[in-house]
């Protein structure tokens, strides 16, 4: 499944370093015009140990991570509520699967900040405020017309037609009290409704703390307000990431990045940190495929059965499925090679209505 992510906030807070780091782009940094820049695109590989692990197995051709299209949107400092966000990237915002707002959590004399102060427990509520007036803006209009067309509308399709004003006058409540979508009980049905208006308050959220360097070893007194802010919401995370320090790790040589961490504290790249925070927010797992030709991970979401699984990989495998062979990529490693898991019999056989699990591989067998 091919998974969109776009990273927002008000300027002058890292969003384009940021962007750049998990990318690999080179977009202009600093000094642009908010929401008059173009929106910069980029695809940053999964990392993921798993595959590269697998691959010595293997000896493949290629080797393919999963993927995150990133697409960074410039705002600008809302002259009042509801004015940060342009048009055009209010519809780039609403291809995205997820949001990344960056707040600014660092002290730079040389670069002030919009506000004049550093608070990013701040920042974050003037950023859900625009997305909520953009939601309640986009309800207000679907209730308009909807009005003239119930008026008009006989049998199933009024009926339809008030299941839908019914919904969006639910959403309008909530955006009312300033309350985002994600943190209203929706139900299925409510839910099918409102996915075309691909409401921005409804989308799982991540907000990327930019701390001080001199904050990277002791983020949680920085974080605290931060978490207490979004601790009330659902499907809400906070990640913290230094940008200035990640930028200067990028050059270095992988054996000095690690020492550097290391020395820092970091068990990790911040960046991995996120990427993982993005796939647990929307509830998505990896599963591998692997032979000589290729080892590669694939991206569903938990919950998936085989058979919709295998139509991930090619269409045909999921209309021609038969069954699946499946194995836990740490038994297959231990195994050292697919025909010893199947001399063990750790290698098992699945139906159509198995549920992927995280971290399977999996071989489908399929007639067309």
């Amino acid at each position: 499944m091919g998974l969109t992510s776009a990273i927002t906030g008000l300027p002058y807070v890292g969003k384009t370093t940021l962007f750049n780091l998990l990318t690999g782009a080179h977009a202009a940094t600093g000094g642009f015009a908010g929401a008059e820049a173009e929106t910069n695109v980029g695809v940053a590989k999964v990392p993921d140990e798993r595959v590269d692990r697998l691959a010595p197995l293997f000896q493949p051709k290629k080797t393919t991570h999963a993927e995150i299209t990133y697409r960074d949107l410039g705002l600008a400092k809302p002259a009042a509520p509801g004015q940060a966000i342009s048009a055009q990237k209010l519809g780039d915002l609403r291809t995205a699967d997820a949001l990344v707002h960056v707040v600014r959590a660092f002290a730079d004399a040389a670069v002030p900040h919009v506000e004049g102060t550093v608070d990013p427990a701040r920042d974050l509520a003037t950023l859900e405020l625009e997305l909520l007036f953009a939601d309640h803006a986009v309800v207000e209009r679907r209730l308009e017309r909807l009005e003239p067309e119930l008026r008009s509308a006989k049998g199933a399709e009024r009926d339809a037609k008030e299941r839908e004003k019914a919904v969006l006058e639910h959403a309008r409540s909530a955006l009312d009290a300033e309350r985002p979508l994600r943190d209203v009980d929706f139900d299925a049905e409510e839910l099918r409704v409102m996915r075309g208006f691909r409401f921005l308050t409804l989308m799982p959220t991540l907000v990327a703390a930019n701390l001080d360097e001199a904050d990277v070893g002791r983020p949680d007194t920085v974080l605290a307000p931060l978490r207490a802010a979004t601790g009330k919401h659902r499907a809400t995370a906070v990640v913290p990431v230094c940008a200035k320090i990640e930028s200067e790790i990028a050059e270095l040589p992988p054996d000095e990045a690690a020492a550097f961490r290391a020395d820092l504290g970091l068990a990790e790249p911040a960046l991995d940190r996120l990427i993982r925070a993005t796939y647990e927010l929307l509830g998505l797992i990896s599963f591998f495929t692997v032979g000589p030709d290729e080892v590669r991970a694939w991206t569903i979401p938990a919950g998936t059965r085989a058979q919709q699984a295998a139509g991930a990989i090619h269409s045909d495998l999921e209309r021609g499925f038969i069954r699946a062979e499946v194995i836990e990529w740490e038994k297959l490693l231990a195994a050292g090679s697919e025909a010893n898991a199947k001399k063990q019999g750790i290698m098992r056989t699945e139906g159509r209505d198995y549920l992927v699990k995280d971290g399977e591989i999996f071989h489908v067998l399929f007639s067309v």
